[in-house]
């Protein structure tokens, strides 16, 4: 027998039926379900209230009227969820100026709303924690669902005490680089680093301490996903992309790139496959392009060569 609640994930506002029951608890009546309300139907004692249905806007695309019937969804992006009030402008509703009394008003209204914005020092550190995810998730062209989740990690950090004697920045970059390494995406530390306001080594430090304290699911990165964006960084034709990526699809069969940087071997797979396809790239790009030294990228290339069996 099912033992969830109905209500859990929706909220019936459209159901009608009625149920022939006798556990009514003041009489033997009709129990009947209309618009979410459960009540029998002679004496009128109602047994279920329709709930609120907190999953956010729900549209009808079959209809064209308006679709939003409630305010957007709750979101870990800004520290209140998204729940915050702001006081509107120096206009009324119909567009015209508010007069000066109106305006000063408003205007000390506003200044006491940012006052009492923070309930805690706790929640300014939240709010100045989202805000800076919300900057470098903007500056790295990342979509809004890693700025979601990096939001949910530094919110998580934050109730697990992980943030006494680190600094926000720190932490912050340090869910951002989490994020992408959850996500399967090809960002390195330094890219995340670039655009954050902290050093490196701090930076590394507090993402260490999610991983071991959150213990992240942080799947290890393969060369073949750093192939499409070396090559586009270099500029190589298609047919020696597309070779690059086989020859780093085979390296990794092989077992050839455990305990390797996987930019550096991505980078020593498109220098192997530039040369068999004739094309002139300077280790010194690939190495520039992959943020490694040219003697990663050259190593890398001889181990494909010798491992793998290719000529050129």
């Amino acid at each position: 027998m099912a033992t969830r609640d109905i209500y859990q994930t929706c909220v019936d506002e459209e159901t009608t039926g009625s149920v022939r029951t006798n556990d009514c608890p003041e009489c033997d009546g009709r129990v009947v379900t209309e618009a979410g309300e459960t009540r029998c139907d002679q004496c009128g004692l109602i047994i279920e209230a329709a709930r609120v249905d907190r999953r956010g806007p729900r549209s009808f695309p079959e209809d064209d009227r308006e679709r939003e019937r409630t305010g957007a969804p709750l979101t870990n992006v800004r520290h209140d969820r998204g729940l915050s009030t702001e006081i509107g402008g120096d206009q009324d509703a119909n567009g015209n100026s508010l007069p000066d009394r109106k305006r000063r008003q408003l205007s000390r209204l506003r200044r006491e709303h940012s006052r009492a914005k923070w309930r805690s020092k706790a929640e300014r550190n939240l709010g100045h924690g989202c805000t800076e995810i919300a900057r470098m998730v903007s500056a790295l062209g990342l979509e809004r669902s890693l700025r979601e989740q990096a939001s949910t990690l530094f919110r998580t950090a934050q109730q697990a005490s992980l943030l006494p004697g680190r600094s926000i920045e720190a932490m912050a970059t340090a869910c951002v680089y989490a994020a992408c390494r959850c996500n399967g995406h090809t960002r390195t530390l330094d890219e995340v680093v670039a655009v954050g306001r902290v050093e490196r080594s701090r930076v590394r430090n507090a993402y260490r301490v999610l991983q071991r304290e959150l213990e992240l699911a942080v799947p290890p990165r393969q060369p073949v996903a750093f192939v499409p964006k070396l090559a586009s960084a270099v500029e190589v034709a298609a047919d020696t992309r597309r070779l690059a990526r086989d020859l780093a699809e085979r390296a990794q069969t092989a077992g050839l790139i455990s305990g390797s940087n996987p930019a550096g071997f991505a980078a020593g797979c498109l220098a192997v496959a530039a040369a068999e396809q004739g094309e002139s790239v300077l280790q010194r790009t690939l190495a520039n392009a992959a943020d490694v030294c040219p003697a990663t990228v050259r190593s890398n290339r001889e181990l494909v060569r010798d491992r793998l069996g290719v000529s050129a």
